[in-house]
């Protein structure tokens, strides 16, 4: 394959590697609504940084929390909450972060809420807040929240293997225009990265034989999907 996007990207490898370093930045809340009813985080670690807000839904039934996990509570102040909800119904928990994400968006439109929990019964109420405009998504884990993930990757390997794992996932519908690319890459990483960053990252894909560029045309590599 030929590997002609070296000359055309405008960041070089070098500039991509001097922002390696850099933390990243975002004035956007993301709150993290914890069903803890169906998920028990093992560590909070990964949500200090400050644009991370929590909400702990806990069950009417649920009279204990473990003293570990009180104190990992405890460390984010006042940008964590809990909210013990009231009766045992069918679902209650559910309809109180639906009522809370609610309130939330009205008072924080360009907020992102993880909802963290394994019962893909929230993914309808996650759609019809996609289409409402509001950003928002489920995920089992808090380490699999993309902003988490995006920002555990540390090395420029680290990065690629999450840009390779989405284009995969795109199967036929990747972008083919270098333009596309960039924007799927700068959105994939909750756009934390900067344009050179981006431009960076493309560049060592294509050195390593994962894609090539002609004008404004990508072709990928067979490994790519």
């Amino acid at each position: 394959m030929r590997n002609s996007s070296v000359n055309i990207i405008l960041a070089s490898p070098n500039a991509y590697q001097n922002t390696m370093s850099q933390p990243q930045k975002t004035s956007r809340t993301n709150y993290v609504l914890i069903d803890f009813e169906n998920v028990r985080p093992d560590s909070l670690e990964q949500l200090d940084p400050d644009y991370f807000k929590l909400r702990l839904f806990v069950g009417a039934s649920q009279e204990k929390l473990t003293v570990d996990m009180a104190a990992s509570f405890q460390r984010f102040g006042d940008r964590m909450e809990y909210i013990k909800i009231s009766g045992n119904g069918p679902n209650a928990l559910d309809f109180h972060i639906a009522y809370y994400i609610g309130r939330l968006a009205a008072a924080d439109p360009g907020a992102y809420f993880h909802i963290i929990s394994k019962d893909a019964g929230y993914d309808p109420l996650i759609q019809h807040l996609r289409v409402n405009k509001i950003f928002a998504r489920r995920a089992a884990a808090i380490s699999d929240i993309p902003l988490v993930k995006t920002s555990n990757c540390k090395t420029v390997a680290d990065r690629i293997e999450l840009t390779l794992e989405k284009l995969k996932q795109l199967k036929a519908s990747k972008p083919r225009k270098l333009k596309t690319l960039g924007g799927t890459i700068a959105t994939l990483f909750q756009r934390q990265l900067s344009d050179h960053e981006v431009s960076g990252l493309i560049n060592e894909m294509a050195k390593k034989g994962y894609l090539s560029v002609s004008g404004t045309k990508i072709t990928y590599a067979r490994v790519c999907g």
